[in-house]
């Protein structure tokens, strides 16, 4: 449940920023509906990674200090109190709203940020080896009903204020087109994520710490074995606590970075946070700005000719197709299939097949844009999830949470998912700026021309 609250609250935005700079950046008189300006819109889209990035550091290294269960309850009501604040603003001027929609959402980020780490470290630790990549993929495929949530939530919502406050498109009446309810519509959107945040609380206090922390970090037999009864109802005895020998202590007491951790995990954290950069660049990028993909292929139709309601609908409802028929399925193929032919060969299949699929719709580009061959551009275009989620997207949280050795493993899962939203910020900030038009006249207001 904590992740799929992560991923309802981090891609949620995206549905709303076409909303936002109608309501708070209109311009009269002028051609096309308002729109966020450069570092608003970037800022919208980016603060949360930036919030999410310190706190998968933060959280991480503190996991590995305080043990998982106590960190876990403090990411999950910093989620809560963040994000009803984000819906809430201090003021009705455009720079005080977003203002504090930017600044709860970094620390929103920092809560969600906590959730990477720590759940994939309980969820390793409390499994065997058998069913081990499994339930991690379970864990983060729940991703994917976040995102699938986000859009459905948007879908209802939006309709039930256009049914009740219905408008005129924004090329008959450009005022009009924005009803004052709108202002409504993305802060429920956004407050939304609190609810299901809350209800895990409750749960989460009522978990023991890991038997594998307590045992091997803590180094309480007697309390992990009681840990361990609980869970699995059965009784468990601590084994009598032999002396361990000199060579042993001094083998496993090598400090993070030292010499011999590197020799031992540097190729590994190499390895993991490489792979998790590179694949965000292109995973987040995509997620954010499907809407303005969809537009530029004409799957949703230009804005001036929706109103306000209208525009939200329609992004939600193609950000809910993708969602159903590619994003959620291929998260569930990795947890059936990750046991059985390993995490290696899924992770080079979905690199290798989101090469080929980006490759298919760009080489072609003009091709598709061509009102006959959207739908096949769609297809292609959700087969890239398909094989990001059934690949890398799932690989790259699952190896962490098994490579490292206990007590280091929630820091090194969080130092390899920052790396992560490192990949994403890149993603997100420089698709903003290159994907504007050559022409510095067709650019949206105060943006510089971009590559198209």
């Amino acid at each position: 449940m904590g992740f799929f609250t992560d991923a309802y609250d981090l891609f949620c935005v995206s549905l709303v920023t076409k909303l936002l700079g109608r309501i708070y950046y209109h311009v009269d008189g002028a051609e096309k509906p308002g729109s966020l300006p450069p570092h608003v819109s970037a800022a919208v889209n980016g603060v949360a990674f930036v919030g999410t990035l310190s706190g998968q550091l933060f959280f991480g290294w503190l996991g590995d200090k305080l043990g998982r269960k106590k960190v876990y309850g403090m990411t999950l009501m910093l989620m809560v109190i963040c994000s009803i604040a984000s819906g809430l603003s201090f003021g009705r001027d455009p720079k005080t709203v977003l203002g504090t929609l930017c600044f709860f959402r970094f620390w929103l980020g920092f809560g969600i940020g906590g959730d990477y780490p720590l759940s994939a470290t309980i969820m390793s630790e409390y499994s065997s080896k058998k069913t081990r990549g499994a339930f991690i993929a379970a864990v983060f495929a729940m991703q994917g009903f976040g995102i699938l949530a986000g859009g459905l939530f948007a879908i209802i919502i939006s309709s039930m204020f256009k049914a009740r406050f219905n408008a005129p498109s924004y090329a008959v009446d450009p005022l009009g087109s924005t009803v004052p309810e709108a202002d409504y519509v993305w802060r429920i959107i956004v407050m939304f994520g609190a609810i299901p945040a809350a209800l895990t609380y409750y749960w989460r206090m009522k978990m023991p710490e890991t038997a594998r922390y307590t045992a091997l970090v803590a180094k309480n037999m007697e309390k992990a074995a009681a840990d361990m009864s609980k869970v699995m109802n059965m009784d468990i005895q601590a084994e009598p606590k032999k002396e361990e020998g000199a060579e042993v202590k001094d083998r496993n007491s090598y400090k993070l970075f030292s010499k011999e951790f590197m020799s031992r995990h540097g190729v590994h954290l190499l390895g993991t946070t490489s792979t998790w950069f590179l694949l965000d660049i292109a995973f987040y990028s995509q997620n954010l700005f499907q809407k303005d993909i969809f537009s530029a292929v004409g799957w949703i139709p230009a804005a001036k000719t929706m109103n306000a309601l209208e525009e939200v609908y329609m992004i939600a409802r193609a950000q809910t197709l993708i969602a159903l028929c590619s994003t959620v399925p291929g998260y569930w193929f990795t947890v059936a299939l990750i046991d059985r032919i390993g995490r290696f060969t899924i992770q080079l299949m979905g690199f290798f097949f989101m090469t080929v699929f980006m490759f298919a719709l760009a080489i072609p580009y003009d091709h598709w844009t061509l009102k006959e061959n959207r739908i096949g551009f769609v297809i292609l275009y959700s087969l890239t999830f398909f094989f990001a989620n059934f690949g890398p997207n799932a690989t790259t949280f699952v190896v962490p949470a098994e490579i490292f050795p206990a007590r280091f493993r929630s820091t090194c899962h969080g130092i390899s998912s920052a790396a992560g939203k490192l990949g994403a910020m890149v993603g997100a900030f420089g698709f903003l700026y290159l994907a504007q038009n050559q022409d510095p006249k067709k650019a949206d207001a105060g943006y510089p021309a971009g590559i198209g």
